[in-house]
């Protein structure tokens, strides 16, 4: 690699990609785990350059061993951004801009609203990621969600939850991955968390935190999660989430097994909301309750899904969001049919710990897990001799294990049983400090 400098920007190209007449997709940050590999590698396969504009690359480990070309940027600031990008144009065609991370999308979306590409309403995407607009406005339209308030301080929260009459989920009004996300039984437990969040004046990727948090009615109907692009609700996704007082995704099942009447109001539902908030281009992730035969929006995310679903769509129904979300950013044709050698049914299993453990022997694990029929994928992301704590969000998670086949509930027990028979068996009790080995 070579090393240029452009206007307030460092650019690491790499001479190996699709050509010097090659467009160029933009990617605004990326997340970390999932999804953000899997853009540039779409992205290269239509025959575009990704390439990565971050503050900080290597926090993306794969664009360096990918070879990923990436432009140094303070990409909060919105002048030096837009400086990095027209000097980009000046010697290239920049064919779209996308972002992998929740904390960029509307940033993203207005880079390419500027240069007149195709992309979401970053209005829209601003609205959606402040939980308390886009609640208020779901309200508003009719679509089903839980009783809620908004607080800016402990007092109005504690009022609040006195007002739902029993105990409350509190959050922040921004936020990806159940970060800050807590049940709250009593008034204590309430005030000590909003405390917690409103201390915070920057979340985790060290941008403005709001002085304001959720608090809303808990559900303890099933999760599920609606995979919509577009108008189009393509899947209906059943979660699997940790014991409270936390909200840790620990598994996902597609497609979800429901009866027809509240797999409908799922669909129904998540598509309605996503027309409320005024999005409707390219990948949106629905989170929803079901409270009876209701089904009850959490939230909407303008963004692909993360915890690996859309890995778990392609390889259960051949169709594949990442790639879409890539075309669509592209200007080029998007296409939702699935493959005929799709396998039908795929599932994912976390390895979190529910106790201080270290990690052991890894590799046998692995080799555990992937023995099980149906077994795909299987990864631990930590080595041997990790302490791992207790999964507080998905920071917490430290593995997965993905199996596909016919139907999703085979594939769930196999995800089962490969967690607990594979995975699993690398954790250890650790030993306390100062404990006698």
């Amino acid at each position: 690699m070579t090393t240029t400098r452009i206007t307030a920007a460092d650019d690491t190209r790499d001479d190996e990609g699709p050509g010097t007449d090659a467009p160029l997709l933009l990617l605004v940050e990326s997340n970390t785990t999932g999804t953000g590999r899997q853009f540039a590698q779409r992205a290269r396969a239509c025959g575009a350059e990704p390439v990565l504009l971050a503050t900080d690359p290597a926090r993306y480990p794969y664009a360096a061993e990918d070879g990923l070309r990436t432009v140094v940027v303070d990409t909060a600031d919105g002048d030096a951004l837009w400086a990095a990008v027209t000097a980009l144009a000046a010697d290239a065609r920049i064919a779209g801009v996308l972002s992998s991370s929740e904390y960029y999308v509307a940033t993203a979306a207005d880079l390419a609203r500027r240069l007149g590409l195709a992309g979401p309403s970053a209005d829209a995407v601003r609205a959606c990621r402040d939980k308390s607009a886009q609640r208020r406005t779901l309200a508003g339209a009719g679509v089903p969600v839980p009783r809620f308030h908004v607080a800016g301080d402990v007092a109005e929260a504690l009022a609040a939850a006195r007002s739902l009459d029993g105990p409350v989920v509190v959050k922040p009004v921004q936020g990806s991955g159940s970060l800050g996300v807590r049940l709250c039984r009593d008034g204590d437990e309430v005030a000590e968390h909003v405390r917690g969040l409103l201390a915070a004046t920057v979340n985790e990727r060290g941008l403005s935190a709001p002085g304001v948090v959720l608090v809303e009615e808990y559900l303890t109907g099933r999760e599920f999660s609606v995979e919509v692009f577009g108008d189009e609700a393509v899947v209906t996704v059943a979660k699997h989430v940790g014991a409270p007082p936390v909200f840790v995704e620990t598994g996902h099942d597609v497609p979800a097994l429901l009866p027809a009447v509240q797999a409908a109001a799922l669909v129904d539902s998540a598509v309605r909301a996503v027309t409320a908030l005024g999005l409707g281009w390219g990948a949106a992730h629905v989170e929803l309750r079901l409270d009876g035969d209701v089904a009850r929006v959490i939230e909407v995310n303008p963004r692909l899904a993360g915890g690996m679903i859309p890995e778990l769509v392609r390889r259960a129904l051949g169709v594949d969001l990442v790639g879409a979300q890539v075309r669509a950013a592209l200007g080029g044709p998007v296409g939702l049919a699935g493959t005929a050698d799709a396998a039908g049914a795929a599932s994912i299993r976390f390895l979190t710990a529910a106790a201080e453990s270290v990690l052991t022997d890894v590799t046998a694990a692995e080799e555990a897990a992937r023995a099980v029929a149906g077994v795909v994928d299987t990864a631990v992301y930590r080595p041997a001799g990790t302490v791992v704590a207790p999964a507080e969000d998905f920071r917490g998670r430290v593995g997965h294990v993905i199996t596909a086949g016919a139907t999703p509930d085979r594939t769930a027990e196999a995800a089962d049983t490969a967690l607990a028979h594979g995975l699993a068996t690398a954790l250890a009790a650790a030993v306390p400090t100062g404990a006698a080995t």
